[in-house]
C-alpha cells in the first residue's frame, strides 16, 4: 500500500527502512504526478512487501524536497539502505520504474 508521508516521518519511513524505497515527490495540482499513480500502483502490486512506495507532497513539505534537491516533479527516489541508489524526474513508463528499482536493489 501505498502512504502519504511527511517532513517529520521522512527519516523513520525511508531512511531507516529495512526494505528498498520509491519516494515519489509530487504536487496535488501536477497533472504528469496523476499520471505515475497508476504506474506506482502496478508496483506496488507486482511488489508488494519487498518494496516501500510513499508519496511526499513536495507544497506541504519544502524540507525534504528541500533536502533532496528536488527541482522538478514528478521526482522519484530510489533508496536503499538510507542512500539513494537512482533517481528519476518527470513521467515514466513503468519499465524505467522497474530498471531503477533493480538498480537501487542492487
Amino acid at each position: 500500500m501505498i502512504k502519504v508521508i511527511t517532513d517529520e516521518n521522512f527519516e523513520q519511513e525511508v531512511l531507516k527502512s529495512e526494505i528498498p524505497v520509491i519516494v515519489d515527490f509530487y504536487a496535488d495540482w501536477c497533472v504528469p504526478c496523476k499520471m505515475m499513480a497508476p504506474v506506482l500502483d502496478m508496483v506496488d502490486k507486482e511488489r508488494g512487501g519487498k518494496v516501500k512506495i510513499v508519496k511526499i507532497n513536495v507544497d506541504e513539505n519544502p524540507d525534504t524536497r528541500s533536502k533532496n534537491r528536488v527541482m522538478s516533479i514528478p521526482t522519484l527516489l530510489f533508496i536503499n539502505k538510507g542512500e539513494v541508489k537512482a533517481r528519476v524526474e518527470g513521467a515514466v513508463t513503468k519499465s524505467v520504474v522497474d530498471q531503477k528499482l533493480e538498480k537501487a536493489i542492487g
